[in-house]
């Protein structure tokens, strides 16, 4: 019988170090045990307490994979792993196998054999065995003790990296599942919808499902209260990465300190407090989206890093001296005006020019005049199933009140305004009653006890009298904001039209109707010079 010399070890290292799948690995790992002992069947089995599980076999029927061997039922196995040192049975042992009938070599019951079993231990815990049988009795007399004990060291070494890989790739699937589960409830959290039917909500829509096919980096402005996380999340849902996470973090929640950390992760022992490696957010985006709330907040020392992040995907963790590649598409957020964080030194040139690679301006609510009711609409809903009642309805006053009003926290006070009069609103009312909300439930943030003051119906008569006709007032307002656009974009009618949420082909139509021209504009210009 030949010993396992330091050839045979060498391919055995080599077949198990090129293997793949722990499928394979094993194949390799009974392959190696059969060329150096001669046997007709070889299993690899791993202990689950009381009972065997096959993961490998050779020579046996194909339906041995299926079978699970309880300890009490199978002696052999009992003994094997009641052993700390390898265990060959007698030929003639009375004990049962629990082979019998499954060798391929062999039909029906098993005669005068030899068996032999290798109890696998790791760290005193034993996790499993290997079985060897062979039809020639007392096959297995002659192998030395050394050629067992270095056969059950590289079997133990195999299969408790199989199960440490498992066990990695188990927790690994258990963050995924976590974190496509924290993504869903983030891109479904508070409606996920962009509502509103206005030219600027239109126009919003348009250049959302324009830039999110892309991998552009977005910089979302605007108001504070405007929508600027729901934007980057139906951003994130209409690319081509909404299967891959979308991860969220506050810039302005982060201590300076902590902020290369939180964004790029860090070693076990970079700081004092950290006691274990930590993977950042971009490490968890990789292959999705990265929302960078406040980015305007972020500290001089870590926008280099981020700089380099937008250029080349390297990101390097704290404590690491190694740099390591993400595929993360970043959309940042701001109500600041970074040109202007620019020009003071605030922020860097470089990092803003990256980020604004596609710029998209939400507009305040009281641009969108058209929406306010049918927000109202969508949080009286939502906060009716939160109370518990049958229905809310908001009163033609009500309405009125809330048009007329300027709405300086926008969208997210206009939802605390109506949770607030919903809630005053249900104090003396049934859960089965239709609940209408008065101007005595209204509360604006502003410090206003009552809403604005509507005129009487006498004096609004009056006051209509005095005026010019409707569309003369529209006409003189949509001339007016032309011109100012043209103002501010320097004549250009393409940015304009863009500023103003119109097609130019569109805005041009409409200026030469209204009598406003490129020449005016400038002698406009000129008369104010």
């Amino acid at each position: 019988m030949p010993e396992l010399n330091s050839t045979l070890l060498l391919e055995v290292a080599l077949d198990l170090a090129n293997s793949i799948t722990n499928e394979d690995r094993f194949d390799r790992l009974l392959s190696s045990i059969r060329k150096a002992i001669n046997c007709e069947a070889v299993v690899l089995l791993v202990n689950r307490g009381e009972q065997l599980t096959p993961l490998a076999t050779q020579g046996l029927a194909p339906d041995t994979l299926g079978r699970r061997f309880k300890l009490s039922d199978h002696p052999r196995l009992a003994l094997i792993c009641a052993a700390t040192q390898p265990v060959r049975f007698p030929s003639d042992s009375p004990l049962a196998d629990p082979y019998d009938g499954l060798l391929l070599a062999k039909d029906g019951d098993l005669p005068v054999h030899s068996c032999m079993g290798l109890p696998l231990y790791s760290d005193n815990n034993l996790i499993g065995v290997v079985t060897l049988d062979s039809l020639r009795p007392n096959a297995f007399n002659d192998i030395s003790d050394r050629t067992l004990q270095l056969i059950s060291a590289l079997s133990a070494a195999t299969l408790k990296t199989a199960i440490q890989l498992k066990a990695l790739e188990q927790r690994a699937q258990q963050a995924q599942d976590l974190l496509q589960e924290l993504t869903h409830e983030a891109l479904t959290r508070d409606g996920g919808e962009l509502i509103g039917n206005s030219p600027s909500m239109q126009a919003l829509k348009s250049e959302i499902q324009l830039v999110a096919r892309s991998d552009y980096t977005v910089l979302v402005l605007g108001e504070t209260g405007v929508g600027k996380e729901l934007v980057a999340r139906t951003l994130h849902r209409c690319s081509e990465r909404s299967n891959h996470p979308l991860i969220h973090l506050n810039c302005a929640s982060i201590p300076e300190t902590l902020a290369e950390s939180e964004l790029f992760g860090h070693a076990k022992g970079a700081f004092s407090g950290a006691e274990k490696e930590r993977p950042g957010k971009f490490q968890l985006a990789d292959g999705g989206t990265i929302f960078l709330d406040e980015v305007g907040e972020l500290p001089l020392s870590v926008q280099g890093k981020l700089l380099r992040v937008l250029q080349s995907g390297e990101i390097q963790p704290v404590g690491k001296d190694q740099v390591s590649m993400v595929n993360v598409r970043v959309i940042a957020a701001t109500n600041r005006d970074l040109a202007e964080e620019v020009k003071v030194g605030r922020f860097r040139a470089d990092l803003y020019h990256r980020l604004s690679v596609y710029p998209i301006r939400i507009p305040s609510l009281k641009e969108r005049n058209n929406d306010i009711l049918l927000l109202a609409g969508y949080f009286l809903e939502v906060t009716a199933r939160k109370l518990g009642v049958r229905q809310l309805k908001i009163r033609p006053d009500v309405e009125n009140a809330l048009l007329e009003y300027t709405w300086p926290g926008n969208v997210r006070e206009l939802e605390h305004v109506i949770s607030r009069a919903s809630l005053k609103a249900t104090r003396h009312a049934q859960q089965q009653d239709i609940i209408s909300i008065s101007l005595a439930d209204l509360d604006f943030e502003t410090g206003l006890a009552q809403p604005p003051q509507l005129k009487p119906k006498e004096a609004l008569a009056t006051h209509l009298k005095e005026q010019i006709p409707l569309k003369s007032l529209t006409e003189d307002f949509q001339r007016q904001h032309i011109s100012d656009a043209l103002v501010v974009h320097d004549g250009n009618w393409t940015n304009a039209a863009k500023q103003l949420g119109m097609d130019r082909a569109n805005l041009a139509r409409l200026a030469k109707r209204l009598g406003v021209s490129l020449e005016k504009h400038i002698k406009q210009q000129t008369r104010f010079l």
